[in-house]
């Protein structure tokens, strides 16, 4: 049968092409997930009053950074290594703890 294969792909790329069964539609309610954290690019938490203000509070002026332009697409996790020291352990669990708060 020549034709099987022929038959196989037209099934195949009707398959992909079909509108996928919209998953909100059928699944219950799931929680939100925490909107920032410390793997949140640091741009995207500036932009953000509260998540600002959390970071600002154990890192003032982080955002005034004469390199901040360099960094700021990167998470605060990333470059507390390059931080000599600044972004600590401990600094960093409370700002994920203080972003966790954030609703």
């Amino acid at each position: 049968m020549k034709f099987a294969p022929l038959a196989a792909l037209g099934l195949v790329c009707a398959a992909i092409t079909a509108p996928a069964m919209a998953q909100s539609d059928t699944l219950p309610d799931a929680p939100m997930a925490a909107a920032f954290t410390i793997d949140t690019p640091i741009e995207a938490l500036m932009a953000d009053a509260r998540a600002k203000a959390v970071v600002l509070a154990s890192l003032p002026g982080i955002d005034q950074h004469p390199a901040y332009d360099q960094f700021k697409a990167i998470s605060l996790k990333a470059v507390a290594p390059f931080s000599q020291g600044l972004i600590t352990e401990d600094v960093l669990a409370k700002i994920a703890a203080d972003l966790a708060a954030i609703k």
